[in-house]
């Protein structure tokens, strides 16, 4: 079955990936980027690949990029553009707790609403929301990115039921660490903040990330969620952070002080 996906965020890193894959494997693809020199990258690799593909500018932030975006036809939403800023949660200056949580939560919301209503009206729809391994499992250091991943697994886990009498279907994928560039600048946003005010805790020393893992397997498995007839509900990749998850849940459960 051929699909009509939106991709947000798809500039770069997972989302780029999962747009030049679906578009090489016949869908119809509606990739969104941040900012218009990612629209013209991404307009100019297509073509480079010999691809068709409709390419546009979506900053989820902006109300009139979403309502333009949601405007388009299409039936399945990935709802992908997220960012990460690390730092302690004693320490993260609030307005940067506030932007991690504009995007990965209430923009991505508006957007999944909108969706939400396209698709109960035609009687069917999916959306596939990127998630995190950190909405399963304490991530110190990132406590603003895994709190807002944890609000995002709340509103799918709701939406999966609100949405199924209604023949719309709802899945999260879950990446842990994977070589897309994402995690090494979230871990290096903190240095942009940390001279700026008086700091009572150690600086959280950043260092290579050197265990992160070939994205292509994040991407593969992204496709086959975004366009297989009867995908999990949940996909948490890859194995080493699909396990971890399952036995840090399991322990937070009989932890004590």
């Amino acid at each position: 079955m051929t699909r009509t996906i939106l991709i947000t965020g798809a500039g770069s890193g997972f989302g780029k990936g999962v747009a030049l894959g679906l578009a090489e494997a016949g869908h119809k693809v509606i990739a969104s980027c941040q900012i218009w020199p990612q629209v013209t990258e991404l307009r100019a690799e297509a073509a480079q690949r010999g691809l068709t593909m409709q390419v546009i500018k979506l900053d989820v932030l902006s109300a009139i990029d979403r309502d333009h975006a949601l405007a388009l036809d299409f039936d399945t939403l990935f709802n992908n553009a997220g960012i990460m800023e690390s730092g302690p949660v004693a320490e993260l200056p609030p307005e940067i707790v506030r932007r991690i949580f504009d995007t990965n939560v209430f923009a991505a919301l508006e957007m999944a609403q909108g969706a939400a209503k396209k698709f109960i009206r035609a009687g069917a729809g999916r959306i596939v929301w990127t998630s995190s391994v950190a909405g399963l499992v304490k991530v110190p250091w990132d406590g603003a990115y895994s709190a807002s991943k944890f609000a995002v697994e709340g509103f799918c886990l709701a939406l999966r039921e609100e949405l199924a009498p209604y023949g719309v279907e709802v899945c999260t994928i879950n990446p842990g660490a994977y070589r897309t560039g994402f995690n090494d600048t979230g871990m290096e946003a903190q240095d942009q903040w940390w001279g700026h005010g008086e700091r009572v805790m150690d600086h959280w020393p950043v260092r290579e990330l050197t265990r992160q893992a070939d994205p292509a397997e994040m991407i593969a498995a992204m496709i086959r969620v975004l366009t297989e007839a009867n995908p999990p509900y949940r996909t948490v990749l890859p194995k080493a952070a699909h396990d971890m998850a399952r036995r840090e849940q399991q322990e937070e459960w009989e932890r004590q002080l």
